[in-house]
């Protein structure tokens, strides 16, 4: 993450483009998310100005007989992931030089349409680029691995049975099977961490703190009431109808500590919850009011922060509350957003050419759109509105702002509210965290394995941090 996957890509089109050439040339093909597209496009104009580069996305994108024409003469062809399954049959209609996957762990589950699409297309050569191969489970690796060496792990059910199964069921990760796949997939990974010195990025450090919140009145007895539903339901309940009811919970609990109107749904979607100044806003939730607080001081020293979220209604209601407030713009980057708009954003951020009037200093982005692939080194605070409870995750989220390019040291700070889940399930990813970096459980699905007892306990409200 952040160590230049990019500048190695670029170097490789490069090479394999100069040995290309004659009847044989054919361009390769970029696979990346949406919000990367505009990156791509100034990296590969900046580093390779002589390579012929065509965005094969938008409304009127060439289909059919006129695809072919269209990348006639192009050394590399980029579309979105989106854009790879709608156009399936284009696609697959060229034998590619070299087709990359930026951010491969977007094909993670093998059996998606998605994954299926491009795992159908042709290429005499295969990258994947990711700065996360596992995020969840170590099935994620054996499918990028099946996408640039099909059948070189076995099969699915093979590696399950073999690797995956006693691995993720031992407590310690079963260090021997772990080495073994270490060993087998170590040939064809080029990888490296930023602070190994024999790389010398000589990178800024990274300082990382929690950020501990109380909940309001308001949210303490919304909370306790969605914890009171779920266990009078939880035991007559069984298989799907009671998975489906915990993390249906989750999700309201996850709300309720960042704002009560997330849960309420007491606003119109878009920030405006009510007519309430922005100092009333606030104070319904202790999370929000102390993110304007932390804003204010790191704004007083010139500094300027990403806020991610996982929740596009709180960062609508993040981005009228904190510029009322800060009588400042404020932008926030969604999956909603054209790829025009996106870029905008990115350069209104990044861009230090542009006067101080124009530029913005406080970007929200929702996880799954902008928590992948940008270089938003302006930054150098980093908040965590609400943990996605995955450090992978959130490693590649602060990774936006800690990469090649950032001069000064980045503060990343993780909100979690006290005497609630929040609370309980942080102190637990600090108790596996030795074993992250090889395989990070089973996102929360692990969740909906608890018995009621233990339910109980992770749900429990604390009344001792409850504000009075």
């Amino acid at each position: 993450m952040g160590l230049g996957k990019t500048v190695q890509f670029i170097a490789y089109l490069l090479a394999a483009s100069s040995r290309s050439v004659g009847k044989d040339s054919v361009p390769s093909l970029l696979v990346c998310p949406t919000s990367v597209l505009g990156n791509w496009q100034k990296e590969l104009a900046r580093f390779t100005p002589s390579l012929k580069v065509h965005l094969h996305y938008g409304a009127q994108r060439a289909k059919g007989e006129e695809f072919q024409t269209s990348i006639q003469g192009t050394d590399l062809v980029m579309a979105s992931y989106n854009i790879a399954q709608l156009d399936e049959e284009e696609l697959s209609g060229v034998t590619w030089n070299a087709l990359c996957l930026d951010e491969a762990q977007n094909i993670k589950n093998a059996y998606t349409k998605q994954s299926q699409a491009i795992r159908g297309l042709n290429a005499r050569q295969r990258v994947a680029l990711t700065g996360t191969p596992i995020e969840n489970r170590l099935t994620e690796l054996w499918s990028i691995f099946d996408f640039i060496n099909p059948g070189y792990l076995g099969t699915l059910s093979h590696f399950n049975h073999q690797y995956v199964g006693p691995i993720e069921k031992s407590s310690d990760g079963s260090p021997e099977l772990t080495s073994r796949v270490q060993r087998l997939v170590r040939p064809f990974l080029l990888r490296r961490v930023k602070k190994d010195p024999a790389i010398q990025l000589d990178l800024p450090d990274k300082y990382e703190s929690k950020a501990y919140v109380a909940l309001t009145p308001e949210q303490g007895a919304l909370y306790e009431n969605v914890v009171q539903s779920l266990m009078k339901k939880i035991d007559s309940l069984s298989g799907m109808e009671k998975k489906g009811l915990i993390l249906a919970s989750l999700m309201k609990l996850k709300q309720i500590c960042d704002h009560p109107s997330l849960f309420l749904k007491d606003g119109d979607g878009t920030g405006a919850v009510s007519a309430a100044p922005a100092v009333e806003r606030a104070v319904r939730s202790a999370k929000l009011e102390r993110l304007l607080e932390m804003i204010d001081e790191l704004r007083s020293e010139g500094g300027s922060c990403l806020i991610f979220t996982q929740f596009v209604e709180m960062g609508h209601l993040l981005q009228a509350v904190i510029s009322q407030e800060r009588g400042e713009p404020v932008q926030f980057l969604h999956g909603g957003l054209t790829k025009a708009k996106r870029d905008d954003m990115i350069a209104r951020f990044q861009d230090d050419a542009l006067p101080n009037a124009e530029r913005c200093r406080i970007f929200i982005l929702s996880l799954k759109a902008g928590g992948t692939g940008l270089n938003l080194t302006a930054a150098n605070h980093v908040f965590h509105f609400d943990r996605w409870w995955n450090p992978a995750v959130e490693n590649q989220a602060t990774d936006r702002a800690f990469r090649i390019g950032q001069t000064r040291d980045v503060q990343v700070h993780k909100f979690v509210t006290l005497g609630t889940l929040e609370e309980r399930i942080d102190e637990m990813i600090e108790r596996k965290k030795g074993l992250s970096d090889q395989i990070v459980g089973t996102g929360e699905n692990w969740v909906t394995e608890m018995s009621s007892g233990e339910l109980r306990e992770l749900f429990a409200l604390r009344q001792e941090w409850m504000e009075k």
